[in-house]
């Protein structure tokens, strides 16, 4: 299989992970696995395994759910290789924001979710509003305003000035005594207020709605069983509604993930939203689609970082190894982007020479506008080129050099990756980076943006090329 086209790769379950799909559990399972050990793949068959069995009833529906629209998207796509047409009909496949959108609008939710940066900025101008009654006397940068009101009051649902004292705080770089919290209440109350005026709510509200319809009974909709494929960027909230969703039985939920791969949230303890996996956490340690080589790359960025196991421990890369050696990655920098071009054209020339055609091999850039740029560039040179949507699957149909933000390409793999534009300022983020004058925050974002380039580099199954030009990214080292 290791050289078989992507399409098979994408569904092939190795046969010592069978143990894993084709058993019966007495609870919720977790497992852990690296990049290219073959967790989705896992997951997509146990959905498959379990609504394929005899006690498996005709009506009853699995929810099989993942952080993002695209991601969702291509595992719907992929679980229809290897289901009968009956065995999809009892399979939902949906991100779970868009879950509960759907399911709050039929218990007659009236409010629109939004979210930060949308189109239509509805976010942004409650927020402004709400800024407004930022108190004069204390010195708090902006950046710590926002931070509060994610970390804090969306997340334990504050709603009053009372709860707001009673609120945990742990995590948070700057300490606050109940004066400064009575003072920078009235902030998050006109958030609020904004909110509701224009009839709008944000997913975490939502969220903790749906939660509350899921536990008064108010709605009787379940599942009898849930997989959940990167777990480790789903929030307490989310995990607290995924385990409402399902009766507590043999079999009920299936969740892989790897916090190495977290790239959205904050570490989550799976016991503390009542999901207990004790005797029932498992781990993948064959990597089998990166080389070696591209695996320790990848890897070396996270090494002096502590990553938890989701569940409270610290989970550990070192009994982790790939099946093939491999190649090392190549790491070039460049005077200017016309100079990274040529070569990376030259590479590409090289590459069709080997047999690779130009649908296996994807461009990786930080950011979208950086994406256009390299495919107008790469068109100019007689490259076509086909960008990665995210609103639908990747077509290997379509000719052309894929192009992918680090964000688009999780969750997918091609023959080469081409990481270009790895230059200071763009990796790691500046704007990323320097949103926060907190220092916690700071390391936060540092760490996901570390993850975020580790993601990309283990989407390689064969070949990786990372290019900068003039100064090139930290994380380049040299």
């Amino acid at each position: 299989m290791l050289n078989a086209p992507l399409e098979r790769w994408r569904v092939f379950l190795h046969p010592s992970q069978r143990q894993l799909v084709e058993r019966d559990w007495n609870g919720p399972v977790r497992v852990l696995g690296g990049a290219g050990t073959g967790k989705t793949v896992v997951a997509m068959h146990r959905a498959r395994w379990l609504v394929s069995q005899p006690d498996w009833p005709k009506d009853a529906r699995l929810l099989f759910t993942t952080f993002t629209s695209n991601l969702a998207l291509d595992i719907a796509d992929n679980l229809r290789k290897i289901c009968t047409p009956e065995q999809a009909q009892c399979i939902e496949v949906v991100n779970l924001d868009a879950w509960v959108g759907q399911f709050v609008k039929r218990n007659g939710y009236q409010s629109t979710i939004i979210y930060p940066g949308g189109r239509d900025r509805h976010y942004e101008n409650c927020w402004s509003k709400a800024m407004a009654l930022v108190p004069g006397e204390l010195d708090y940068p902006d950046s710590f305003y926002k931070e509060e009101w994610q970390r804090v009051i969306l997340s334990q649902q504050v709603r009053s000035r009372r709860e707001y004292f009673n609120a945990s705080r742990i995590g948070r770089g700057v300490a606050l005594n109940r004066r400064q919290r009575a003072d920078i209440w009235p902030v998050f109350e006109e958030m609020r207020e904004q909110l509701a005026r224009g009839g709008f709510v944000t997913v975490e509200d939502a969220m903790h709605h749906a939660l509350d319809l899921m536990q008064s009974g108010g709605d009787k909709r379940s599942y009898r069983a849930v997989v959940v494929d990167e777990g480790q960027d789903f929030t307490s909230e989310s995990l607290k509604l995924l385990r409402a969703l399902v009766l507590e039985n043999q079999n009920d939920m299936f969740i892989v993930g790897d916090a190495h791969q977290r790239i959205y949230q904050r570490k989550t303890s799976f016991s503390q939203c009542g999901i207990n996996i004790i005797g029932r956490g498992r781990k993948l340690k064959i990597n089998y689609r990166t080389t070696e080589l591209i695996r320790r790359y990848a890897t070396a960025l996270l090494e002096n970082v502590d990553i938890d196991d989701l569940d409270g421990g610290i989970d550990s890369t070192n009994d982790y190894r790939s099946l093939v050696l491999g190649q090392e990655p190549v790491v070039q920098n460049f005077t200017d982007i016309d100079s990274e071009i040529q070569w990376l054209v030259q590479q590409i020339e090289q590459l069709k020479n080997e047999d690779v055609s130009l649908s296996e091999i994807c461009f990786v850039a930080r950011t979208n506008q950086l994406c256009k740029s390299y495919a107008n560039i790469l068109q100019s040179h007689g490259v076509p080129t086909h960008t990665l949507s995210r609103q639908k699957s990747d077509d290997r149909s379509k000719e052309g050099v894929r192009l992918a933000t680090m964000h688009r390409i999780k969750g997918l793999e091609f023959r080469c990756v081409m990481m270009v534009g790895i230059n200071k300022g763009v990796v790691p983020l500046n704007i990323a980076i320097n949103a926060s004058e907190d220092v916690v925050e700071q390391r936060l974002s540092d760490v996901n943006e570390r993850a975020l380039f580790h993601v990309a580099a283990t989407r390689a199954v064969r070949y990786l090329y990372i290019s900068s030009y003039g100064t090139p990214s930290e994380y380049l080292g040299g």
